[in-house]
């Protein structure tokens, strides 16, 4: 990646590179920054996956769609340069701020490119340019069925009547392939890949997309288990949804409504699929830590809707209502493929200190945790314009976002803490201390502190104990 980047900017350029975390897939991403102007770099050998994306990308790109714009290609073809869109994802966001009404605008804007995207998509695409599945049909939602099945269901020995399930299985997924009209479906339309920027949504990872239902987007993301909608937000912004679909094709909202329901069901039995698959057997904890939203999401689906069609998938969602009770137990869900458990008891405290004043002491007795000294960041302090502010004013964060090296400082401690996080979950400890220190404990240290206690919420659904310790003495909390 250096010798392309440098060959496209320039070797006498000072680029800086900063690894972006991973998600489910093996793609690598990295934060570039050049001159002050940054942008976002790929590495992917799966090259036919690149090539759905850079056709996507620039489709639609031209019809007005706001996804990042891609600069340049390497030769090989699996590199490649993109637009920088912004560095928050509305799942961020709303796990930051909760519902608002700006987020919930956030979320009305993205839905209103949704339908565009859709609607641009299904009419003017050529689907064979799509990587794997050109189309959502029958096949492809028993795949999704199956993955439920196989890397959830089994992994933790729920049982079911296995050729019940299958004919019922079959039974939905052919009904769910005979729903019209098809348009483009971007498969994993979720707040993780809605980036903003100024307010403003843009959508990234679009190269799963095919040709499938309407339903299934507006589904993925208003039902993710993270961000935790409530039922009446969630209804607010279906409505919107359709409304907005409404202006550009006719909609029967009667069969509309009925086909949304059981997409709804099928994307929630797929994303438990995923969290099996990731967290169970892969061992990734964001995925482990998603499960009891995820099963929550079926109980709140089961609470809605019917499935009187279905006795033997409708009797495997209520015993996964155990499922819920079982894990808040905090009992063992391991066999012979789990982790030994998962724990609700940790608690991570992250605060900020000043040098001057000294590290700070662990009252939990286990020794201080660790360590992170900011003062190799340049001190926005110096500057008369900031001297006043701290690491949660707006300035100060572009500041130390545009102009220093914060972001990759924070990316090492994100990894150096996420083994310690990991094994203290599986292992049950309770405590666990982050500090980080600057100067006077006013800006650098302080602007990583929040940013560290914003990433463990996300990645772990853990809600650290945040402590600025001299924005405290001093009563400076806003």
């Amino acid at each position: 990646m250096q010798l392309y980047l440098q060959t496209y900017f320039g070797a006498d350029k000072n680029i800086q590179i900063v690894p972006l975390a991973q998600a489910g897939s093996d793609r690598k991403y990295y934060r570039v920054i050049v001159d002050d102007t940054s942008y976002i770099a790929c590495e992917n050998n799966n090259s036919k996956e690149n090539e759905s994306f850079f056709y996507f990308s620039d489709f639609f790109d031209k019809h007005g769609i706001p996804v990042p714009k891609i600069i340049d290609i390497s030769k090989d073809r699996t590199k490649y340069i993109q637009e920088d869109v912004g560095n928050e994802s509305l799942l961020e966001r709303i796990m930051k701020e909760g519902m608002t009404e700006a987020v919930q605008e956030i979320y009305k804007k993205s839905l209103t490119g949704l339908v565009s995207m859709q609607v641009s998509g299904g009419r003017e695409l050529d689907f064979s340019k799509c990587f794997s599945a050109a189309l959502f049909d029958k096949h492809a939602v028993m795949a999704d069925l199956n993955y439920f099945k196989y890397y959830f269901l089994d992994l933790r020995k729920v049982m079911y009547d296995k050729v019940k399930l299958n004919v019922e299985f079959e039974k939905l997924a052919a009904r769910i392939g005979q729903i019209e009209p098809l348009y483009f479906m971007y498969r994993d339309f979720q707040g993780r890949n809605i980036i903003l920027k100024n307010d403003m949504p843009s959508f990234i990872d679009h190269q799963g997309g095919m040709r499938g239902p309407l339903q299934y987007d507006v589904a993925s993301l208003l039902w993710q288990a993270k961000a935790q909608l409530s039922s009446t937000v969630k209804q607010t912004l279906y409505a919107h949804y359709k409304q907005e679909l409404k202006k550009q094709i006719l909609v029967d909202e009667q069969i509309f409504d009925a086909n949304y329901s059981l997409i709804v069901l099928v994307r929630l039995l797929q994303v438990l699929g995923a969290y099996g698959l990731r967290g169970i057997i892969e061992q990734r904890a964001h995925f482990l830590s998603s499960i009891p939203l995820g099963l929550e999401n079926i109980k709140e689906w089961l609470a809605e809707y019917s499935l009187d069609d279905y006795p033997e998938l409708h009797h495997v969602l209520r015993k996964l209502e155990t499922e819920i009770r079982y894990l808040k137990s905090e009992e063992p869900i391991a066999k012979s493929h789990q982790p030994k458990a998962i724990s609700a008891k940790l608690h991570i405290l992250i605060q900020s200190f000043s040098y001057k004043k000294g590290i700070p002491a662990d009252a939990s007795g286990n020794g201080g945790g660790f360590v992170f000294d900011c003062r190799g960041i340049l001190n926005p302090g110096r500057f008369d314009e900031y001297k006043k502010q701290t690491g949660r004013d707006k300035p100060v964060i572009d500041f130390l976002e545009s102009k220093t090296k914060v972001n990759e400082f924070l990316q090492h401690a994100k990894e150096i803490i996420d083994i310690s996080v990991e094994d203290y979950l599986q292992r049950g400890f309770e405590h666990l201390m982050i500090s980080f220190g600057c100067t006077g404990g006013q800006h650098r240290s302080v602007y990583c502190t929040e940013a560290m206690a914003k990433y463990v919420k996300q990645k772990y659904n853990i809600d650290a104990t945040v402590h600025h310790i001299e924005q405290e003495a001093k009563n400076w909390v806003n």
